[in-house]
């Protein structure tokens, strides 16, 4: 419970003082004048209330917190001007609570300003500290002395903490922003040489049977008058080898992937195939229950194929990675430009993530194909989710 309080302090602490930040960045000038401003009237009111509001007290008070304007310029010119005021006032007058202006001075210096500067100024205002219990409190010197050192110290380190701390974000944020960019690099990198390979493949597929058909062709042509039986041979081999050529482009095709298929010059699946899908994961033993919102016969057929081809893919992860007894849900709504597909199972999916992620990365790019996103990832419940989205209709959806 005590654990819970702090983290919820820590947190309200933490979004007041980035509201104050993002509200001194924005404003800077009236947040200064604010802090002038109050300075100022503390100063005025304690002094009111010990009978000393005098004129020589109010142009010390002023003289104090007007140089609070000058942070934005250089918080060591702000400083600078603050000291000398304040040693005049050492000298002609007596304490009031607008010294606390180099207080804030000093903060500042500590915040914004360089190590040395830091150093100086702490310097100069432990040497004011002497000076003020000597003069202003001559019967208890030390005690004045400690207290206003405390003071003084609290204003430096919680300068140096502050910017210690906008460091350590500021670096943490450089970090982040580098290894995203890495990480895009990476998959771009990725992608082109895997499409480089691709395109190399397809080439030689092209190429070789295109000659290999071509030379058949021809031989057909030739034994066509003089030997009928190899010019039906040879036509034979031509539709053969286009065949073969036709499967092996179709596996390279493929998003990232190579996928095989029993019948390969059938129309490739579109949702009317659901049913077979679902009715062989269940055979193979995960029971699959669906529901469905729309008519899925509406959709163009790439979409239908990329919602079939993402199912298809979280359904054999789930036979796959998923331990026994698992239960799978597929949930698909179709509505007039968006599509959502929901696979759900109750196995354990840590197995998915650490098996590589080939097909995680082909349905992501099916899902960029037509303006849409591939959510994955574990269900709090237990169990695996892959979410899709589409919106077919978006202008980044490609035809």
């Amino acid at each position: 419970m005590n654990d819970s309080a702090e983290e919820l302090a820590s947190t309200w602490l933490t979004q007041r003082a980035q509201r104050l930040s993002r509200l001194s960045t924005s404003h800077p000038f009236a947040v200064d004048l604010a802090i002038c401003v109050a300075v100022a009237a503390l100063s005025i009111g304690g002094l009111a209330t010990q009978r000393r509001l005098d004129a020589l007290a109010l142009i010390f008070c002023g003289a104090l917190c007007a140089p609070l304007l000058l942070r934005r310029i250089s918080p060591i010119l702000c400083f600078g001007v603050i000291a000398f005021v304040a040693l005049t006032q050492w000298l002609l007058a007596g304490p009031q609570l607008a010294d606390a202006a180099l207080l804030v001075a000093l903060y500042w210096v500590a915040l914004d300003g360089s190590l040395l500067e830091g150093a100086l100024a702490a310097g100069m205002v432990e040497l004011g500290a002497v000076m003020a219990a000597l003069r202003w409190s001559p019967s208890e010197p030390l005690k004045v002395w400690v207290g206003l050192t405390g003071l003084a110290t609290a204003a430096a380190v919680l300068g140096v903490s502050i910017r210690q701390r906008r460091a350590l974000l500021a670096s943490l944020e450089e970090k982040a922003a580098r290894l995203e960019f890495e990480r895009d690099q990476e998959g771009r990198l990725g992608a082109a040489a895997e499409r480089a390979r691709i395109a190399r493949e397809m080439h030689d597929i092209v190429a070789h049977n295109l000659t290999v058909m071509i030379a058949l062709a021809d031989g057909a042509g030739y034994a066509m008058d003089t030997s009928p039986e190899r010019a039906i041979e040879a036509t034979q081999r031509v539709s053969a080898t286009g065949r073969q050529a036709l499967v092996e482009m179709r596996r390279l095709l493929g998003v990232l992937r190579e996928e095989s298929s029993e019948h390969p010059l059938e129309p490739q699946p579109s949702l009317d195939r659901l049913d077979e899908l679902l009715a062989r994961v269940n055979a193979a033993g995960i029971p699959v229950t669906m529901d469905l919102d729309g008519d899925p016969h509406e959709l163009a057929d790439g979409v239908q194929l990329t919602v079939f081809r993402v199912a298809q893919e979280a359904l054999t992860n789930t036979l796959k990675h998923a331990d026994r007894p698992t239960r799978a849900h597929l949930a698909l709504s179709c509505r007039p430009g968006q599509v959502e597909l929901e696979v759900t199972d109750t196995g354990d999916g840590r197995a998915v993530a650490a098996s590589g992620g080939r097909g995680l990365h082909g349905m992501r790019e099916r899902a960029a194909t037509y303006g849409g996103k591939l959510d994955v990832g574990p269900r709090p419940q237990g169990g695996w989710r892959v979410h899709l989205q589409l919106n077919p209709d978006a202008e980044g959806a490609l035809p």
